[in-house]
Parts: C-alpha cells; structure tokens; sequence
C-alpha cells in the first residue's frame, strides 16, 4: 500500500476511512458508499448563481470517520455552496453567523476593495454571532477560485466552498462539461487541540520516521561514511529527513468535494468529450499530489489565470492553488482521480464515469520521501560551511541573511544556497515515470501587465523552529512586526527565501503576485506562491489596492503561529 516501506502499513483507522478500498475491490464493483460517509446534508452540491446571494455560516452535524461529529458550514452543507458569478457583475453576498464565535468569509485570490476582503482585524471586525455582513464588490475577473473563513481554525472545520466566474470573453480553449474537485482535509479533533499538540511536539503526527531499517538501506546504497555524515547534520540541526508534513493522515481523512475515498465521488463524462476539471486545494495543511490513470491532462489554468496549455501527467497543488485542467476520458466507463497526500499518508479519490456506480482500481501510494541536504539548500556544502553560516560568516556563493535571524530562538536553521527550483517537480515527484508540472512550465499568454520595472525590492525569509512550532518571516512573528508599507502604484519586487525545512504557500491578498524566471522575466499572473525548502523566487507586485492587507503562509496552523504579516498600501507611505 505504502510502496516499499514497511513501516507505513495503513492502520485500523485507515481502513474505516475507505483507504485501503481499492485495487481489486474497486475493479470489482465492490466500493460502495457507507452511510457513514454521506456528507451532512444534500448529497449533490449546491449551486448558486445570480448577483444575489445569502449565506449562513452555522454548525452540522457530519460523520466522516464513522464517529459523529460537529463540522462549521455555510448553507449547511461541507463544503458550502458552489458560487457562479459573471465577470463584470457586481456581486451581494449577505453572510449571517449563527454561530457563538465570530466568523468571516475570505474571497481567495480576488481582487476587490479592502473593507471586503474579509480578515478581521484588517479588513473589518468581523461577522459576530447574531449578526449579517454584507459583502458588495464588482467581479474584475475569471476563472476558478474558493472562498473560506479566515477566523481561528474554522476553515479546518469546514467554512470552505468553491467560486467559479465565468468569462466575460470567448475562452481559448473548448470543453463540453465540468467539474469541481475541491481537494481537503478533515480531522474528528478538534483544530485547537492539533495546534497544542504542535507546540507542545512539532512532530506528533509524524509516525514515520527513518529507522535501523532504512540506516542499513541507506549504508549498502551511499556507504557507512555518507549515511553518518548525513545523519549527523540533521542531528545538528535538530531535524528529521521525514518531516514532510506537521499534520498527517494519522488525524486526517482526506477528502474529495466533502466525501472521503470510499464515498466515491463521482463525476460523469461521455465518452469523445472534453471535460474541464477545475481543482481547488482547500485543505488545512496538506499538498497533493493529483493524477488521473490513464488519462492525459492539459493545464489551461492556474490561480484562475490562462496559461499556455501545458500536456501533464500528474501535478503538485500547493494549498489555495487552483489548476484548471482539460481531460479526454477514452477507452474505459471509468477512471479514478487520485489525489495522494504529499507525505504519502493517505489520499482523496473520486471517480470519471459514463454513469453512477461505476468505480476504477485505486493505485497505490508511491514511495514515502525523505528530505535530503540538496533540498534544505545546503548542496555541495560541508559542515564545516554550515557552522561558519550560523555565526554569521558569510562565504563565497552564500545568500546573506537578516540580522534579526541571528541568535535567535525562533529559527533552527537558514539556507546556505538557495535557488529558484521552478523546474522541479518537487520531493517524490522526481523521476517518477510520469510527465509531472513544475512552474517552469507555467507561462501566461499575456506579457507583464504593468510594464514597468520594479522600483525596489523587498527580500524575506521565512523562518521557523520545528521543535518550537514557531513560524515567521525573518524571524519576527506577526504580533512583533511591523507592517510592510507599499505606496500606492508602484511596482516592487518582492524576494522570498524559504530558510526552513518545510513548504510553505504564501498568499498576498488583494493584489496579483507575478512571478519571475531566474533572470528577473515575467513568467506567470498568480495569486499564492509555493516556495519548496532551500527555495529563493521572485515576484512582482502593483500596489493598486488602498488599504490593509493579509500576506501569509497558507498553512493553517503556520499562519497562527506567526508566519502572518501585514502589507499596508496607503497615498505616499513612508518606507
């Protein structure tokens, strides 16, 4: 199930989830839907369209694991309604809390005034219990995105729906029907309790660490010499090669449009069309890695934006990404849509049929990676290096780091040798056999749409201490920074440097982020950048949104625990 480790043998609970339902027993017919694994209301989604809506954000009950639960959700339902707005429209959204704590509605990656991008403290205050915000807003743009509260941890609970807007322009590309997979994660715990159990152990969750087992594997592959020396620096530094992931699928149950793998999401094509899938990360805290066995797929678009078609067998979804893919479903009535967790603790499935029912063998997850020294950036770097960086030496072909990283308790550890990685696949994805997505790939077919060079540039580093738990950018943590001051209308650069062993999603609200190539050239319009460990990548940013604004990594529990900054806009701020 687990490729070739053995310690990663799916639990009892795994097999309660439906994990292990596949291969034969699908092939066979025999997936089929527990009453336990219907989502809380309705089984179909619902879909509103219009320039009118109303949304209720409240409590449901929901039974994903087989044990009941209590999950957040808008309209009753998780995920929420399905919203479809046209490009050019001006949109009333009347969001009603029934809840006891305060709640809020974030329109991910939509360009749109202040007072209206939904993060209390900044934008407004909040949707308190009992009471109606109204969001108003013109739509100035296409293509598929998501909303979700941006209050405490109750997105992981369930305050998460889809956006779709449809183009006001003919799109370059034809399709005959379409789909959502709204790609998340759910824990039976409650978020607050996952979050002191992170500070208290960074790695909890984490039940797959290397052991006498893979040593040996490791010595008859590279060497005794190699292996000590290898493990020795993750020693020194405190950190463990396997952690890929803080929260796993030893709390998690992955889920496809609200239903866990043996739910069986099913979603219907006729054999010679053209289906447009539109995937959306929603989850909490984890990356997937996403394929279709036996079916090509053409990414058209990322983050809402066209890009030029890109022929792909499998793609890496940062959460808060969207890609919008093409797919021709020949030859079979069905084809499974597999989703595995980047950590390889689990996976989200559905199905493409000719009709209900039907289901297709579910593969098995790959191999379970492990961190290496090239991937924290530290490549063609002894130790000897290493130490000298951490008193602060800086030596030839070494990034330079801020001063407020040094000596300081919030950060185990700084990149010596960073680089832009833009055609890498990303850790367990390399070599794999299949055509896998990197952002080299992705182009838009539309030159810089501000024209101008950068007028500055802004360089961060995101910073963390695993065994703390503590995330930040350059190690300063929100409730100690000061914001980032923007004026109105320029065009800055802004450097980001991935100092930690994690992968972090770093959303800029209200403003479009334009990533660059290594030499400084447009690449591609998006609005959340994935930086992988040992990363260092660029992006331009027009300040053309007045007001106070969220920039953050969009790992739920990172951005709670400090890597959460605020990006002011005003009429000639001072820097």
């Amino acid at each position: 199930m687990y490729g070739h480790d053995t310690l990663s043998r799916p639990s009892r609970r795994t097999f309660v989830k439906g994990l292990a339902l596949g291969g034969a027993a699908a092939s066979l017919g025999w997936l089929r839907e527990p009453a336990w694994a219907q989502p809380p209301a309705r089984p179909d989604q619902a879909v509103l369209t219009g320039t009118s809506f109303d949304l209720r954000i409240g409590a449901s009950p929901i039974d994903i694991t087989g044990r009941s639960r209590t999950a957040l959700t808008i309209n009753g339902t998780m995920p929420g309604p399905l919203l479809r707005w046209k490009e050019g429209d001006t949109v009333t959204m009347r969001v009603s809390n029934a809840l006891d704590d305060d709640t809020s509605i974030h329109w991910h990656g939509l360009i749109l005034p202040a007072n209206m991008d939904g993060v209390p403290g900044l934008s407004f205050a909040g949707i308190h219990p009992g009471t109606t915000y109204e969001y108003r807003f013109p739509v100035r743009q296409h293509g598929t995105y998501w909303y979700h509260s941006h209050s405490g941890f109750q997105e992981q609970q369930g305050v998460y729906a889809p956006l779709v807007i449809e183009a006001r322009e003919p799109e370059p590309f034809a399709y005959d029907r379409e789909h959502v997979v709204m790609l998340t994660d759910w824990t039976d715990e409650d978020p607050s309790r996952v979050y002191r159990k992170l500070k208290k152990q960074s790695d909890y969750y984490n039940f797959r660490q290397r052991t006498l087992t893979t040593f040996l594997k490791d010595v008859k592959d590279r060497g005794l010499g190699a292996t000590l020396a290898e493990r020795k620096q993750w020693g020194d530094m405190r950190m463990s090669a396997a952690d890929l992931a803080d929260v796993t699928g030893s709390t998690y149950t992955y889920l496809m449009n609200g239903r866990a793998p043996a739910a069986n999401w099913t979603g219907l094509f006729t054999p010679g069309e053209k289906v447009r899938l539109r995937f959306i990360n929603g989850s909490g805290m984890t990356y997937f890695d996403v394929r279709i066995p036996g079916v090509k797929m053409t990414v058209v678009a990322a983050d809402g934006q066209y890009v030029r078609p890109v022929p792909v067998d499998e793609f890496r979804i940062a959460i808060a990404e969207t890609y919008d893919v093409i797919v021709e479903p020949t030859g079979q009535e069905a084809f499974t849509i597999f989703a595995q967790a980047m950590d390889r603790t689990g996976f989200a499935a559905g199905t493409l049929a000719t009709r209900a029912g039907l289901s297709a063998p579910v593969p098995a997850v790959d191999p379970r990676p492990v961190l290496t020294m090239e991937d924290m950036g530290h490549g063609g770097m002894d130790h000897a290096a290493m130490e000298h960086a951490a008193m602060g030496h800086v030596m030839p072909g070494m990034v330079t780091h801020p001063e407020s990283e040094r000596g300081n308790p919030l950060v185990d550890m700084q990149t010596m040798s960073p680089t832009a990685k833009l055609d890498d696949p990303g850790i367990g994805l390399r070599d794999n056999g299949r055509r896998v997505l990197t952002y080299a790939d992705l182009d838009s077919p539309f030159p810089d749409p501000d024209g101008r060079e950068p007028s500055r540039t802004i360089e961060l580093h995101l910073t963390g201490h695993m065994e703390r738990f503590a995330w930040s950018f350059n190690g300063i943590k929100f409730s100690d920074a000061e914001p980032l001051r923007l004026t109105y209308g320029e065009r800055v650069r802004i450097v980001l440097v991935n100092d930690t062993m994690m992968t972090h999603p770093i959303h800029l609200h209200g403003m479009w982020s334009d990533l660059e190539d290594e030499e400084g050239r447009f690449k591609v319009r998006k609005h959340t950048i994935d930086m992988p460990p040992g990363s260092r990548r660029s992006y331009r940013v027009t300040a053309d949104a007045l007001g106070r604004w969220a920039y953050h990594c969009h790992l739920l529990y990172h951005m709670e625990a400090g890597m959460f900054r605020e990006v002011r806009v005003d009429e000639g701020s001072t820097r």
